[in-house]
């Protein structure tokens, strides 16, 4: 357990090469993503820099957040969260990279607790400026310059702003950034979720007027707008 954050055991492993910049290759021939995070693929800050060639011949333990969490992905590939071990202490692989800026906190991370822990590792690398934390492309952007949010369709970004109104519409709703859905920055809730957006503390309904971040891939129809499946995707920075 790190912090609040408790791990089920996958089982061990040894590290025998790397695959891409979030995929190491394992004895037997598996392959193991490392979940929970976002690592550039492209650009001046792409990869992981040296932390995951330095695993190559290195023991691991593979572990993932909660019991019910997914262990593979469509591709086969085992979704874990990679701990090796250290003389006294174990080091666990993705707060390492977040801590050092070469990666940021994906869209799903499976349980609160652990987002938390994990966001506190991105802060850290945001306020050094570290990693990709020093190429504005990178960056959080602003959910009142939605063109420029827009550019970022069908890739992963972090958006900020005030939340000036919340509604609903059929299953969805809508949390909007501004007044005009054909051009403005929104978020989307499927009102079936509601609930469970509810327990963690994040209601939609409360969300008006305060300073929220939102993290996911963008999408367009209209304005941009980034759903939200999860409520580790949503930080609100300002209370009402």
């Amino acid at each position: 357990m790190v912090g609040a954050c408790k791990f089920d055991t996958i089982g061990p492993g040894v590290v025998t090469g790397i695959v891409d910049a979030r995929t190491v290759l394992l004895d037997g021939g598996r392959e193991a993503r490392l979940a929970g995070i976002e690592i550039p693929t492209a650009g001046p800050k792409a990869g992981a820099g040296e932390v995951l060639p330095s695993l190559v011949g290195r023991d691991a333990i593979l572990r993932r957040i909660g019991a019910a969490g997914a262990e593979q992905d469509r591709y086969g590939r085992l979704l874990v969260q990679l701990f090796v071990p250290e003389p006294g202490s174990e080091r666990w692989i993705q707060a390492d990279l977040l801590e050092r800026g070469h990666a940021r906190v994906s869209s799903r991370v499976g349980d609160r607790a652990c987002a938390r822990e994990l966001l506190a590792r991105e802060g850290k690398a945001r306020d050094a400026k570290l990693g990709v934390w020093a190429e504005p492309i990178y960056g959080i952007m602003r959910a009142d310059e939605p063109a420029a949010v827009a550019a970022e369709r069908g890739r992963f970004a972090i958006v900020e702003g005030k939340v000036l109104s919340v509604r609903e519409s059929g299953a969805t709703i809508f949390v909007n950034f501004g007044r005009r859905w054909t051009e403005d920055f929104a978020v989307t809730i499927a009102k079936r979720n509601e609930r469970g957006f509810a327990a963690a503390g994040v209601a939609p309904a409360r969300l008006q007027g305060r300073q929220v971040r939102v993290r996911g891939i963008v999408e367009q129809r209209g304005g941009p707008w980034i759903e939200a499946t999860h409520p580790e995707q949503i930080e609100v920075l300002e209370r009402n």
